[in-house]
């Protein structure tokens, strides 16, 4: 069996803990959650193409990067 890889920081009862919170979220407070998510400063929502995403994560991997040096 092989072994689950979880991302830096998170282990398999962070997972379990995040998949509590949105299979018992009623509609009312995830409609609530994504509101204020949307009116987060300093960030912004766009829809594109699905075919560009794989651009558009290079680029943002890329900022995060320089940001980072």
């Amino acid at each position: 069996m092989k072994k689950s890889q979880f991302p830096p920081g998170w282990d398999e009862e962070r997972v379990r803990r995040v998949l509590a919170h949105y299979e018992t979220q009623t509609e009312e407070e995830a409609v609530a959650e994504d509101e204020r998510a949307f009116k987060k400063k300093g960030r912004t929502v766009v829809e594109v193409p699905a075919e560009l995403m794989p651009v558009i994560r290079e680029i943002i991997a890329q900022h995060i990067a320089t940001a980072k040096t």
